[in-house]
């Protein structure tokens, strides 16, 4: 007996559609890379922002260090005077800053007479008539100091005490004041929103200032 096969069966390949994405589709795509660009965004504005600050304290740290160690070698403070507190800046008051680095020269009124340099840190790069980062000089050679400058262009404050009752008082943001005991200089910066400078109607944020205590 001869067995046939059964037929098998043919059946038709499913022919397969191709499409294109919706505008829907697109719409969600792009709502996505947005989120995660501003996220990508924010995440690394933190980070140069955390940088910076961590660049404006160890200035400041120096800053104030170079203070006490010219107290050490002197027995007075880089500024003549008898106030309880003397706050100067470092873009403007820089017969200080040039106390502490030895670039007085030689004459009446020096107070850094063996031109020690007490103070170093780094040089910053020129922004049109400020500075930012840095110790920023001017004139042929860089022999004359512009100032003193924070990551965010500037300046830093020296408060320093002149009667020498190790008391200071501090005012970083307008709207009150804190009073150091035990220390002969302090030294802060108003931060990334550089507002509320002492004299000014502004306030500012006091969470983004950078000072030597109370961190």
């Amino acid at each position: 007996m001869k067995i046939h096969p059964q037929p098998v069966m043919k059946i038709p390949n499913s022919r397969r559609r191709y499409h294109g994405f919706t505008l829907v589709e697109l719409l969600v795509v792009i709502a996505i890379i947005a989120v995660l660009a501003s996220a990508g965004f924010a995440a690394g504005g933190a980070a140069i922002q955390k940088a910076r600050k961590t660049t404006a304290l160890a200035t400041a740290v120096a800053l104030e260090t170079a203070v006490n160690n010219f107290y050490t070698e002197y027995g007075s403070m880089p500024k003549d005077g008898d106030q309880d507190t003397v706050t100067v800046k470092t873009d403007t008051d820089l017969d200080v800053l040039k106390a502490l680095l030895g670039m007085e020269g030689t004459g009446t009124g020096v107070l850094n007479t063996r031109a020690i340099k007490f103070l170093s840190v780094r040089e910053g790069k020129k922004k049109g008539t400020g500075g930012v980062n840095g110790l920023v000089y001017s004139g042929t050679g860089g022999t004359s100091i512009q100032g003193l400058y924070d990551p965010w262009g500037g300046p830093f404050y020296l408060a320093m005490d002149l009667n020498y009752d190790e008391r200071i008082t501090v005012q970083p943001k307008m709207g009150g004041s804190t009073i150091l005991n035990g220390r002969r200089a302090a030294v802060w910066s108003n931060g990334a929103d550089a507002t509320g400078l002492p004299g000014s109607t502004g306030t500012g944020k006091a969470t983004d200032d950078v000072k030597t205590w109370g961190q």
